[in-house]
């Protein structure tokens, strides 16, 4: 065999052993290599964003100077692709207003609309009078959490939440109130609410369950 042409077949083996050698060590890094869990989001996260509270003083940049802080109510919409509500409507109180009261649509934490909304049922109620300030210590996001820690919730898949501030019981305390919408257990593609849990919004503790869990069956 001419030399020129062996000393080209042994170049060509070691290129080939190297490449061998190369492939091996890259599959044993691989397999050393531990795998990354893949995690996907739980129907009880709770997206961030900005609190009803934390709203409350965005929405005293567009109301009178003598409204400031003086929340009747703080609602939300019925929350979409999430357990946190987008949209939320905080209401001053309003001496000057026929109603009594102006209120501040937000947004994803942007001011949408400022109105002052009839609320001719509660103009003559103490409905209309603010919420006592001092007793506003648990927030949106505190209350919704404390609320999703209930028991029974653990049995079924929660999709959507709707939250509320307004006086409740005897006492007129600030309580949170929320909604809560699940999963059918028949028609996944469907949902249905399944109650309410008031939240005392000066201690953050559940006062109230109002929970129907079969009928997500």
């Amino acid at each position: 065999m001419d030399l020129s042409l062996l000393e080209k077949v042994m170049k060509h083996i070691k290129l080939g052993l190297l490449t061998v050698l190369l492939i091996g060590a890259t599959n044993l890094l691989y397999a050393a290599k531990p795998e990354v869990e893949v995690t996907t989001s739980d129907s009880k996260d709770i997206k961030t964003g900005p609190t009803a509270f934390a709203l409350i003083k965005e929405g005293n940049r567009y109301i009178g100077e003598d409204s400031k802080d003086k929340v009747v109510q703080i609602r939300s919409e019925k929350s979409i692709g999430s357990l946190t509500p987008s949209y939320w409507y905080i209401v001053y109180y309003d001496e000057d207003a026929t109603a009594k009261s102006v209120e501040v649509k937000f947004g994803g934490g942007k001011k949408m609309a400022v109105k002052r909304q009839p609320r001719v049922l509660e103009i003559f109620s103490k409905e209309s009078k603010p919420l006592n300030r001092e007793k506003l210590k648990v927030d949106s996001d505190k209350a919704l959490e404390v609320a999703l820690k209930e028991d029974l919730l653990t049995t079924v898949r929660l999709t959507n939440t709707e939250m509320k501030l307004e006086r409740w019981g005897e006492e007129d305390a600030p309580t949170w109130k929320i909604k809560i919408w699940a999963q059918q257990a028949r028609h996944p593609e469907k949902t249905v609410d399944i109650g309410e849990i008031f939240i005392s919004a000066s201690e953050g503790k559940v006062v109230k369950l109002d929970l129907h869990i079969n009928r997500v069956d």
